[in-house]
């Protein structure tokens, strides 16, 4: 146990006046877990889009290829790049997922 009055200090590290403050963090699990759709989902957080989702009246009655929230993530990087399609938007989006088995988009699906 670390004691409180004085700071914890180890030799390798040395943290003199910095401190960890842990926290709990609920995670979305999937593909379009939070940092998967870029730095989006780590500046706005996923639960605030679901309560705003909730609180409109929108949140999805089955399940589609796109989530709603990841609906709000599409429009909120689509005003970030205006100059762009939803298509290249889409790509911006989840580029970094490459990897995961992302389900197909059309054009006209977005």
């Amino acid at each position: 146990m670390v004691r409180q009055d004085k700071p914890f200090t180890a030799p390798e590290a040395p943290l003199s006046g910095q401190c960890v403050i842990p926290r709990k963090l609920a995670v979305a699990d999937g593909v379009f877990a939070p940092g998967h759709l870029g730095e989006l989902t780590q500046i706005v957080p996923f639960e605030m889009v679901d309560e705003v989702v909730a609180e409109c009246g929108a949140t999805q009655q089955r399940l589609r290829k796109l989530p709603a929230r990841v609906v709000v993530y599409l429009l909120l990087a689509a005003a970030l790049f205006e100059e762009c399609g939803y298509p290249a938007v889409w790509s911006k989006l989840t580029g970094a997922l490459g990897s995961l088995p992302l389900p197909k988009i059309t054009a006209t699906g977005l």
